[in-house]
């Protein structure tokens, strides 16, 4: 899933981004109680007009703040976003539909393979975040050697001032165990424990009504991009 190039005609197939309408909240509440196809076909314009443009609006907004800021990571208001079709081949639950809204920030051409940015609104709150969650065998080696390697940069990344303000603490599940390769007296083992590398926040959800949750999203990605760029340096 690789991004295109920005065409100045993009910008102009969304209208500007107003905040998410409270019809669209209403929505998702709805389709929780009648999570099923009939229901959802007979609604669809109600979610192509109330959540899936506003959420294509509000990709295109953060094309701008986030070239200067994360100029390697893709922003694409046609291909970010998630679809509301849920996957249920491997799952216990077997209804058809997300319940939330959502769009992903990867590296351009990695979509699968990198650490990128999280955006979804759901009734109750907004959730911003980033990382890497669930990496494979071979990433998981990657990641620890680099942590192993470049401690410092990774302290910096997840220990800063700033990150640990807005996020508290890394994300994800740990080993009880040393991992394969390191002993466990290892003066980074604890973070070398770790199974998934994610950081995240909430807003409140009257925060998606409105145009200005485009710069507060731009502020935590900003925060979260230390931790990125460490994980995708660390997967080359």
């Amino acid at each position: 899933m690789c991004a295109a190039k920005s065409h100045p005609l993009d910008m102009e197939m969304f209208p500007p981004f107003a905040g998410f309408p409270m019809e669209g909240i209403g929505f998702l509440k709805s389709l929780k109680k009648n999570n099923n196809r009939e229901w959802f076909a007979n609604h669809k314009s109600e979610y192509e007009e109330y959540l899936k443009l506003p959420m294509q609006s509000f990709i295109s907004e953060l094309r701008s703040p986030m070239t200067t800021i994360a100029p390697e990571v893709s922003i694409d208001p046609k291909r970010n976003m998630f679809r509301i079709y849920r996957d249920t081949r491997f799952s216990k639950n077997k209804t058809p539909y997300k319940t939330h809204v959502s769009a992903f920030f990867p590296i351009p051409g990695r979509w699968d393979e990198s650490a990128g940015l999280y955006f979804h609104v759901e009734p109750g709150e907004v959730y911003i975040g980033g990382g890497l969650y669930m990496p494979d065998g071979q990433q998981l080696k990657l990641i620890r050697a680099a942590i192993a390697d470049r401690p410092d940069e990774f302290l910096s990344a997840v220990q800063g001032r700033k990150f640990k303000k807005r996020f508290k603490e890394l994300k994800g599940e740990k080993l009880l165990r040393n991992p394969l390769g390191f002993p466990k007296d290892h003066p980074m083992i604890e973070w070398l424990k770790y199974k998934h590398f994610f950081a995240a926040c909430t807003l409140e959800e009257k925060e998606c009504y409105t145009p200005r949750l485009v710069p507060k999203v731009v502020s935590v990605f900003t925060d979260l991009m230390p931790l990125i760029r460490f994980l995708n340096d660390a997967l080359k």
